[in-house]
């Protein structure tokens, strides 16, 4: 008899050897796959952890060390492509993230937050699942079960047998695990180019990290490692502290709770957007009876901003205002001034982003403060045709990895909407 309630998908983009094969179908988990709860007790295993985005990561690489403690013996046993579920919510993957275990030795994940199961190789191919869920398939079945705030433990309280019943979109016939093969190897060819190109980008960035260290005297040196040939036997860079070269002051910010002084036309620069740039344009604006009524005020574009604090890596960061704006109290200015070009200080600071974070104050929150970035020594050389030779030395150089960055951002893009493109949408299923 027929199952009239049947659903048969479709992908978008289907390879040529597979067009005329039957349709796709939906598979719950539970057919596919079963629980792990083997358990390590005396066996050898190396413990895991999860992180999202990234995949499972051994304890000791992550945290240093294993932090399994007594509890080891009952952490669930994984073998080579099996999954463990981590139930913790995350930006990228709030329901959860699902990772494939690829590694040849015996691993073991905590059982009290992960969730394992073992798929059926004959009827699902491991990678092939894998990329359903980087692509968060679990997340957005799992959402409907999952109210906010329910939480077990730390860990988001998903009911096992609600895991077990995601719809997995499956081709149809005896071709089926051909065809999953088939996409799985084409996005695995594409994450091969994606990494080879990051490490790229990760090289550059490496190598102009490394020629900024060489290019502006060192701590109690007044003269660059590495000097262009025209300029090695020109005078001795300046030192001063930075704040006898510079005029600094640091921003403020108007009552939030007060609307009139917010949504103006005036650019009010955070932390947030702090990161060795340019800054051409601002996300929040303020009024002029916000600017009165605050410490914020106003800085010619040229100005640096370093950060004072913020979440993470902000603090000890800086950009150049591209544009005239006002900022928070988290930043500290270094207006402008003449004889030293402003894209010469960004680069010397920029490259300095360990040393400045070094000067933060000792205490529960380390942050940096106006006063400790005028301490700072800074050098320079007279001749502004120097600085200029530097500038544009750098600049190239960041003109090649803006267009590395941008190729990784394509190929990412790329790989995003292909997927969408092989899998097909549960939403357009016909019944």
């Amino acid at each position: 008899m027929k199952n009239d309630n049947k659903r048969t998908l479709m992908p978008k983009l289907r390879f040529p050897e597979f067009r005329d094969k039957p349709g796709w179908e939906e598979k719950p988990l539970k057919k596919l796959a079963a629980l792990i709860n083997e358990r390590v007790g005396t066996a050898k295993c190396t413990p895991y952890t999860v992180t999202s985005g990234v995949g499972l990561v051994s304890q000791q690489e992550k945290f240093g060390r294993s932090i399994a403690g007594n509890s080891f013996r009952n952490y669930l046993r994984l073998k080579k492509n099996d999954f463990a579920y981590n139930k913790s919510a995350t930006k990228a993957f709030p329901q959860g993230y699902i990772a494939r275990y690829l590694g040849d030795d015996a691993a073991a994940v905590a059982n009290s937050i992960f969730t394992c199961f073992r798929v059926d190789e004959n009827e699902v191919d491991p990678a092939y699942l894998d990329y359903l869920f980087a692509g968060n398939l679990h997340g957005k079945w799992l959402k409907r079960f999952l109210t906010i705030g329910a939480r077990a433990h730390g860990s988001l309280n998903v009911d096992d047998d609600d895991l077990l019943s995601l719809p997995v979109p499956l081709p149809g016939g005896r071709s089926s695990n051909a065809e999953q093969q088939k996409i799985a190897d084409c996005l695995s060819s594409l994450d091969e180019l994606i990494a080879a190109e990051g490490r790229k980008l990760e090289a550059l960035r490496a190598h102009k990290k490394g020629l900024m260290q060489q290019l502006f005297p060192r701590a109690g040196e007044t003269r660059p490692r590495l000097r262009f040939p025209e300029f090695r036997n020109a005078p001795e860079w300046n030192t001063e502290p930075l704040g006898d070269i510079f005029e600094t002051a640091t921003g403020g910010t108007p009552d939030r709770s007060i609307k009139d002084y917010w949504d103006g036309l005036i650019p009010w620069i955070t932390t947030s957007l702090v990161d060795g740039n340019v800054l051409s344009e601002a996300e929040e604006f303020i009024t002029e009876l916000g600017l009165e009524n605050s410490a914020a005020k106003f800085f010619p574009a040229g100005t640096i901003l370093v950060a004072l604090y913020g979440q993470g890596k902000t603090r000890g960061k800086v950009a150049l205002l591209g544009i005239e704006a006002t900022t928070n109290q988290a930043c500290a200015a270094v207006l402008p001034r003449q004889g030293i070009d402003p894209q010469f200080i960004l680069f010397n600071l920029d490259g300095r982003y360990e040393e400045i974070r070094g000067l933060s104050n000792s205490g529960g929150q380390e942050n940096l403060s106006q006063g400790l970035i005028k301490k700072l020594p800074f050098s320079y050389p007279e001749d502004d045709a120097e600085q200029r030779k530097v500038i544009t030395c750098l600049a190239s150089l960041g003109e090649v990895i803006s267009t590395q960055s941008k190729k990784l951002a394509s190929l990412q893009a790329h790989k995003k909407g292909l997927m969408q493109q092989l899998f097909p949408s549960p939403e357009e299923a016909k019944a």
